[in-house]
């Protein structure tokens, strides 16, 4: 029984020997570099050379990647054999798969024949492998023989991956993915995306436009050097008929998974996807109040308007009442303890409001106030928002 891994070959790497034109050699070694078929033309000093040599050990296995393996019993007496049957097994921490591509008996097996196959796995988890190829058949006498051969290894683990979380005001979700490349050779990132959860749409923010086109904010060569990070962005909105139930996107802690695919060498394929992420579920309190419109620049002392959404994020209905205190810049204008009527669980209200400044530079909107007449609760919103006053001077300007 003869088992082999089954991989890519690699390219040969030479040693370059050379030496000064002064030194006692000359240019012999040179001349002898330029000479050697396996070396790069022009790029003699290099290592790297132009042949592919098969590979001389069992070399790495990392999870994602497909292991691929061929088995070879072969008869080595001079006596016909029957009923042969191959099994080949992979054991893991987990589970005991079978990888035999048939489970049928070959009826028999001639002097200095033998029987091939080649078995496939995607690998799935990391740690010890263990390849178990068994053998039964039957000899001249109708003695029944078996014996199996046990082939260990280890599979490692090829990417390091690590998620934050941001929280914004509105609803969205923003999610950076670093992702390492933890191996010895060189990665090209075919593919890293996100599939949101069912509450969830996505939108990739690793792109930049240019001239009209879509281009990689990671440049044309999306190469992954060994031991290099690289950073993923990506914007998740509820889906509009989630938006509209606050409270169930204020629980929502499942986001969705990250799928990579990736290649290697001369073209080695592997993918892993993420189990579920999950992120810690905002605290809104029982009100949340959240600015929908609001300008960037404003002139000094000059009314400017802004649009607040509120939404009951508790199980009860509420009756509200909106006070707007000012503050040493900010001068809400309007009737302050005004009725906001009720508002039941999980839902909103947009409410325009208006306001200046009468201080100049990056201004914080604070100074709301809704209290719950049922409750007599009172719950303070302050630094909602940052505005940039100028002077109209300088705006018209």
């Amino acid at each position: 029984l003869a088992v082999m891994r089954l991989t890519k070959p690699t390219l040969f790497t030479n040693i370059p020997v050379t030496c000064e034109e002064r030194d006692l050699p000359g240019n012999l070694f040179n001349q002898l570099m330029k000479d050697d078929p396996s070396t790069v033309k022009g790029a003699e000093t290099l290592m790297l050379g132009e042949m592919l040599t098969l590979p001389q050990n069992f070399g790495n296995i990392f999870l994602g990647e497909t292991f691929s393996s061929y088995i070879s019993v072969h008869n080595d007496s001079n006596q016909v054999v029957k009923d042969i049957l191959v099994k080949a097994d992979l054991q893991t921490s987990s589970q005991r798969l079978n990888l035999s591509a048939s489970s049928a008996a070959v009826a028999e097996l001639k002097p200095d024949c033998c029987i091939d196959d080649v078995i496939h796995h995607e690998v799935k988890e990391i740690g010890t492998h263990i390849l178990v190829c068994a053998v039964s058949y039957t000899t001249q006498t109708g003695e029944k023989m078996y014996f199996r051969k046990f082939f260990k290894f280890q599979v490692l683990k090829p990417l390091d991956v690590k998620t934050k979380f941001y929280n914004a005001e509105t609803d969205e979700v923003f999610l950076e993915a670093q992702i390492q490349n933890i191996t010895t050779s060189p990665m090209f990132m075919e593919k890293v995306s996100l599939e949101p959860s069912m509450m969830y749409n996505v939108a990739e923010l690793n792109t930049v436009n240019t001239a009209g086109e879509s281009e990689s904010t990671f440049g044309a060569r999306t190469y992954l050097q060994p031991m290099d990070t690289r950073q993923y962005l990506y914007c998740l909105k509820p889906k509009q008929e989630f938006a509209e139930k606050a409270g169930v996107i204020k629980g929502v802690t499942v986001i969705g998974k990250l799928d990579i695919v990736w290649k290697t060498n001369l073209g080695e394929r592997g993918r892993l996807q993420t189990s579920q992420l999950q992120r810690m579920a905002p605290g809104y309190g029982d009100v949340r109040l959240s600015l929908e419109t609001i300008p960037d620049t404003v002139n000094l002392e000059e009314p400017f308007d802004i649009t607040c959404k509120i939404t009951n994020c508790s199980e009860r209905t509420m009756d509200l009442v909106l006070e707007m205190c000012n503050t040493n810049s900010i001068h809400w204008c309007g009737v302050s303890g005004r009725q906001l009527g009720k508002l039941h669980p999980s839902s909103s209200l947009h409410l325009a409001l208006t306001l200046l400044s009468s201080v100049q530079g990056l201004q914080s909107v604070s100074g709301l106030r809704l209290t719950d007449t049922f409750l007599k609760r009172t719950y303070e919103y302050d630094d909602i928002a940052q505005v940039c006053v100028v002077s109209s001077e300088i705006k018209q300007s």
